[in-house]
């Protein structure tokens, strides 16, 4: 399994396993585990979660099935995000939805998390969306203290753009070593307003969420879909990929910004798929094929 260094002391695994659907899968706490070790043995080693995740449910899932093998903890890379506020029945106090990047609500947020994976550090915390009433000295000071204290080994950030990035990394001494982002061949607006470049001027590999467009390639009927279908597929023939989903993952990890695609299925075999797509290879003549078929035109 390839592996991208953020920081001489944290490195992940290429193909990252999320758990956003975890609590939808209703696996008993030995399936999880299961799926855990499958994936560690074919080097998957990095698992993405959000407090807010399963409606507050998914990281203590997770923590109950990493309790019935606790030396699996030292070999992987916990990544969770904070920020949102979610009306819920697991947060009957929480009266509208919104966003707080506030220092309580930050370590607030990481203590419970800790709690819920029966961990007691957190290899990279990152704030789940900007916050337009973000303070970014009172943010800068709650990852100052869980750095210190050892609870956040690593920060970064989720969905940002360069002002709001710029913003928070200059009150940091320290730099912030991912952006989260949602980057497919259906979905291009981080390639197109600067996002991807902005990973690429500061050094940092960015994770890709919904890498397969939350599945939108495989159900949509429009125009586009039809189009890029159609393309991938043909793409799929001359690469030796066993599905377009493959393609899709392939034109990802063809780009030179090291980009990480978060797999978010909860089965083997959809994992599997992600990890063998590092072995295909994509020329430039396929990965702008696809491209332009996504756009739907020509590049100028």
């Amino acid at each position: 399994m390839q592996r991208v260094n953020l920081t001489v002391d944290l490195s992940l695994s290429r193909i990252v396993h999320g758990m956003w659907r975890l609590a939808d899968w209703r696996f008993s706490a030995e399936d999880i585990l299961s799926l855990i070790e499958h994936g560690m043995d074919r080097g998957v080693t990095t698992y993405d979660h959000a407090d807010i995740y399963g409606s507050y449910t998914c990281e203590e899932i997770f923590g109950n099935a990493l309790s019935l093998k606790p030396s699996l903890r030292d070999k992987m890379e916990i990544v969770t995000k904070c920020g949102i506020v979610l009306q819920s029945e697991n947060r009957p106090s929480h009266k509208s939805h919104h966003y707080d990047t506030s220092k309580t609500h930050i370590i607030k947020s990481v203590e419970q998390s800790l709690m819920n994976l029966k961990t007691d550090y957190i290899d990279l915390l990152l704030i789940h969306r900007p916050d337009p009433l973000m303070d970014p000295a009172e943010t800068a000071e709650a990852f100052n203290q869980l750095k210190e204290s050892g609870k956040v080994r690593n920060f970064g950030v989720s969905n940002f753009k360069k002002p709001q990035w710029d913003m928070l990394q200059s009150y940091l001494d320290y730099p912030l070593v991912t952006n989260q982002l949602e980057l497919s061949a259906y979905n291009l607006e981080n390639f197109e307003d600067g996002s991807l470049n902005l990973c690429q001027e500061k050094g940092v590999a960015p994770m890709a969420w919904s890498p397969l467009a939350g599945g939108s390639i495989f159900e949509e009927s429009n125009e586009k879909a039809f189009r890029l279908r159609k393309t991938l597929e043909t793409v799929k023939e001359e690469i030796g990929a066993n599905g377009i989903d493959e393609v899709m993952y392939a034109w990802l990890l063809r780009h030179p910004a090291k980009i990480m695609p978060i797999v978010g299925s909860g089965k083997k075999e959809r994992l599997d798929s992600a990890i063998d797509s590092l072995n295909l290879r994509m020329e430039k003549e396929q990965w702008f094929n696809i491209l332009t078929s996504s756009m739907g035109h020509d590049i100028p």
